[in-house]
């Protein structure tokens, strides 16, 4: 226990600090240490009140998550929670860092609870698929009211230290842990403070006991987006059980409901983004020790959607910006856009009222490509044809500064034919944003073969400095993302073809759980912006030019495959449409047929997983897990569905081989079967076992 658990007597005060880095998660060496060190310290004499702290850079952050599926280990946490809730003397939780989950709920379980004012405290395993399943949803309630418990636990995102004193959650922010909470201890000793054992405590369930609205008022604003999600509506549920039910039996129903998702498919999905997430952040190919650049000021090439919405992200984070259009027109146009876009997220509460225009203050709008100068990562974010961003390349060595990061935002350029613009090709890697920048967190990291490795590091970091998630990727016409969403953009087309409508596309794939069917992703991405790139490429979609053609570029123009209101970014089905598509249809000689459901889905993703294959082949994508996350974060895959490489494992690849094979025969060698996928079922393996060669 010595190597995790420390116990030491400052005379009357034992305090117990947990060394388990990097998160002091409770293992069952944790979970055990805490217990021994505690029942020690009580039957000493000489003890009169325990202080319970960590070290490294935060407190508890949680359960050991590796552990959940296999067999436990004694002790329980919720037997280590008795034995602290139980304690005749007191025992109090310094926190600093982080308390999360089973650490926050260790903490509740003392009788005291104390934190620096950098600290966070919450219980996020909802975003796992689970609910708190040591009480937290039964003592948090009594803590600190069933209105901010349901908005911390359905939610799942912690609050600040400030917001925990606020309401009840601790009693004080102290300087340093281990010292203020033996500080604090002493005061708790000298006014002979009474124990307050939360299970004891119903005085701020009070007011929902006897109005149940304010509980179910909270719950429905909390889970008004959680289509398709079990957890935060078990979570939900949990935290009645504490207004409904004696304490005890309140346990009890939150351990059944914490088992019960344990084992669910969607919290073993949950669980699995988690950890494919994290993976995501190690890239092969670059030697250890390699130090980011610094990143202090950042120059963002065009105003437009793209260029404004990563300006957006940066001054976010307080990265100060200098954003740059050829003419003032663009320039203002692109300012107001920012400015209007932040007022309204402030309007309705999710800024502070002062916070658009401190972070406006942050963005230098200028005319002129030479204003790159002082900047230490140039990302460009023009239009997508080569030939334009090939001409702000080859600018771009006169005026930035030597050792900046030159970054394309293109989603399906040869990042290696564009440094070919520049005398240091080392320096230029893509970093492909996606629409609307300033909300989506994929950031796809694209590598050239003359990237340097502390160029690609800057980039990844910086990207998670602006709260993205950077997945590295190589290169190939549309990376990882777009490549394979054209499978998907084709098909969509093609079922257009063949009878359907971009209404019942779309509503398949919603119902599925995607956050938006292609067409009206294509609405609002600028249905123009493909269409640019088909030309650039030589590329011709009938329907989809004629739809262009016709300005009907999507919501910026208020009609695209639907139409929308003045203002409104509704999507309404529009029978001009309708006709367009018919018009088409019989010029090209073509009749309509009807389509089914199932064979939308199946045509919508099963040459996504197909594609999907074939990067992990060519060595595109470094591991399954991470064409996930550049689903789950750049399109809005269900997280409760893992991404398309999980999906396919999970209704079995011989399926997806079967059908691939059958589409094959009927609609041509678009559908043929991916080499990685027939060697995967023949071999009876999965995507989670395919791993690239060494």
């Amino acid at each position: 226990m010595d190597k995790v658990i420390k116990l030491e007597r400052h005379d009357m005060i034992a305090v117990l600090t947990v060394n388990s880095p990097p998160v002091n998660a409770l293992s069952a060496a944790v979970r055990g240490g805490i217990l021994e060190c505690i029942k020690d310290a009580i039957v000493d004499p000489a003890i009169k009140a325990i202080v319970l702290t960590c070290a490294g850079r935060t407190f508890i952050a949680g359960a050991d998550i590796t552990e959940f599926g296999k067999p436990s280990k004694p002790p329980a946490l919720n037997d280590v929670l008795s034995e602290i809730e139980n304690s005749p003397m007191p025992i109090i939780a310094a926190i600093h860092g982080t308390a999360l989950g089973g650490g926050l709920e260790l903490a509740l379980a003392c009788h005291f609870r104390v934190a620096t004012k950098e600290a966070k405290l919450g219980l996020p395993e909802v975003k796992l698929g689970l609910l708190p399943g040591a009480g937290g949803t039964q003592r948090l309630p009594r803590a600190v009211g069933p209105e901010l418990a349901v908005k911390m636990i359905v939610g799942g995102d912690p609050i600040p230290a400030a917001e925990a004193l606020k309401n009840g959650l601790i009693e004080e922010i102290i300087e340093g842990p281990a010292a203020g909470g033996e500080a604090f201890a002493r005061k708790v000793l000298a006014e002979k403070r009474p124990l307050r054992r939360l299970r004891d405590d119903e005085s701020k369930i009070a007011a929902a006991k006897a109005d149940r609205s304010i509980f179910t008022n909270a719950v429905a604003a909390m889970t008004k987006k959680s289509r398709g999600l079990e957890a935060p509506f078990a979570a939900a549920d949990a935290v009645g059980y504490a207004i409904d039910l004696p304490f005890d039996e309140g346990l009890k129903k939150e351990r059944e409901g914490f088992l019960k998702l344990l084992t669910s498919d969607q919290s073993k999905a949950q669980r699995y983004a988690f950890f494919a997430e994290r993976k995501a952040h190690k890239i092969a190919g670059v030697p250890e020790g390699t130090k980011s650049r610094p990143v202090e000021r950042v120059a963002i090439l065009g105003a437009g959607t793209m260029g404004g919405g990563i300006a957006m992200s940066f001054a976010n984070a307080g990265i100060p910006v200098t954003l740059i259009e050829p003419g003032e027109e663009q320039l203002k146009r692109g300012m107001g856009i920012m400015q209007k876009n932040w007022e309204a997220t402030a309007a309705r509460g999710g800024i502070p009222a002062d916070a658009p225009a401190k972070r406006m203050a942050l963005i230098n709008g200028v005319v002129g490509i030479e204003n790159v100068g002082n900047a230490d990562l140039v990302i460009e974010a023009v239009f997508e044809t080569m030939a334009v961003k090939k001409g702000v390349f080859g600018k771009l060595d006169q005026f930035a500064k030597p050792g900046a990061v030159l970054a394309s935002n293109t989603s399906y350029l040869n990042i290696d034919e564009i440094a070919k613009s520049t005398n240091r090709p080392h320096d230029v890697l893509g970093m492909h944003f996606f629409s609307p920048a300033n909300i989506m967190k994929l950031c796809e990291i694209v590598r050239g073969p003359r990237t340097a490795p502390d160029a690609l590091i800057t980039a990844v970091a910086t990207s998670r400095q602006i709260a993205k998630v950077p997945v590295v990727v190589g290169l190939c016409d549309g990376f990882v993302a777009n490549r394979m969403y054209d499978q998907s953009g084709k098909q969509a087309g093609k079922l257009l073809f063949e009878g359907a409508l971009p209404q019942q596309v779309d509503a398949v794939l919603t119902k599925f759980g995607m956050p938006m069917g292609p067409f009206v992703m294509s609405d609002l991405a600028g249905n123009d912006i493909g269409w640019l790139s088909r030309k650039d490429r030589g590329i011709k979609s009938e329907i989809a030019d004629a739809l262009c053609e016709a300005g009907r570029f999507g919501q910026k123009t208020g009609k695209g495959w639907y139409r929308y209101e003045a203002g409104s970014r509704t999507p309404i089905p529009d029978p001009a449409v309708e006709t367009l598509i018919e018009q088409t249809l019989a010029r090209l000689g073509r009749k309509r047929r009807a389509v089914s459901d199932e064979e939308i889905l199946e045509r919508m993703m099963y040459p996504i997983i197909n594609e999907g294959a074939r990067i992990l082949e060519q060595g595109i994508a470094a591991r399954p897990g991470d064409i996930d996350v550049v689903w789950l974060y750049g399109f809005g895959w269900p997280i409760y569905r893992g991404g398309p490489m999980y999906y396919a494992d999970q209704i079995g690849l011989d399926g997806v081989l079967t059908k691939m094979r059958e589409l094959q025969v009927t609609m041509g060698d678009e559908f043929k079967p991916a080499a990685l996928l027939e060697t995967l079922v023949a071999e009876g393996r999965k995507f989670a076992d395919f791993s690239q060669p060494a």
